[in-house]
């Protein structure tokens, strides 16, 4: 259910982000458009992972640490190939993958999740993490943010044209560009975090499913929720808080009520787990 969910989410991001060039400038506002955001989705592509591990500098760990030998297990029970694994220098427990593919892959935890978690919850956290690889979730949120960017951005500029008297090829009224301006990226940030949080119960199902055991998942979760309302990692940024396993700002009253989440809420989460364990037992 929650990969057609996506599927349909996605669909309609795309949707939205034509429309928005079409209406802006007709069809060759669209093509423009459709253009830039695969520019920007060609660099997200390659290079997206590398920017986010250098933001934290996060240090590649040596083959003989432990975290590298249960990653090695793990990886060889999903079938995938071996990420790179690193590690955040940071009190604040948390972890996050990145990477376009499972070829391209790589792992990253704090030195604070190490600390804190014990092993078998560690396992569930790399467990989630190394779902979000098997299915391309990373690829996946890296589309959706970088098209609800660009229609914020094309936004931007409707807003401008009407501002200033500009209208497109249709004949479009500049009080109904100015709206279509502040709407159209509020409805792109709730498609974007809607893909976020599915992209979410997806992993956590896959972690229980590969460990056998959706209690230590629960139990990490419950941790990490904990310590991340206490405290923010270091260097968090806003578009890169979906990525990571809990959002690193759930300390502070940064959303609207659940439309504006990059995570469902860890309740949900371990409620969720919980159904699981009948089923997998």
């Amino acid at each position: 259910m929650e990969q057609v969910k996506t599927v349909f989410l996605l669909a309609l991001l795309s949707v939205v982000f034509v429309s928005v060039g079409f209406y802006f400038a007709g069809s060759n506002g669209a093509m423009i458009a459709l253009i830039i955001v695969g520019g920007m989705n060609f660099y997200a592509y390659y290079y997206s992972d590398k920017q986010v591990l250098s933001h934290y500098d996060a240090q590649e760990i040596p083959t003989t640490h432990n975290i590298y030998k249960l990653v090695t297990r793990l990886i060889n029970k999903a079938n995938i190939p071996m990420p790179k694994v690193y590690i955040i220098q940071d009190n604040i427990p948390n972890a996050f993958a990145t990477g376009r593919n499972p070829q391209n892959a790589a792992v990253a935890v704090t030195s604070g999740l190490l600390e804190i978690l014990s092993e078998k919850e560690i396992e569930a956290v790399i467990a989630h993490e190394l779902s979000h690889v098997k299915h391309y979730d990373i690829l996946i949120g890296t589309i959706a943010a970088t098209v609800a960017g660009a229609i914020a951005w094309i936004a931007n500029i409707m807003q401008f044209s009407a501002f200033f008297g500009g209208n497109n090829q249709k004949g479009g009224h500049p009080i109904v560009m100015i709206l279509l301006a502040i709407l159209l990226p509020i409805a792109a940030s709730i498609v974007q975090m809607s893909v976020s949080r599915s992209r979410e119960f997806m992993a956590d199902e896959g972690a229980a499913r590969l460990t056998g055991a959706p209690e230590f998942l629960q139990s990490a979760l419950s941790k990490l929720e904990q310590y991340a309302q206490r405290g923010t990692l270091h260097n968090a940024t806003q578009e890169s808080a979906h990525m990571f396993i809990v959002n690193p700002f759930s300390g502070h009253n940064i959303s609207f009520g659940d439309l504006f989440r990059t995570h469902p809420t860890t309740a949900d989460r371990i409620a969720r787990l919980e159904e699981l364990k009948f089923e997998i037992r």
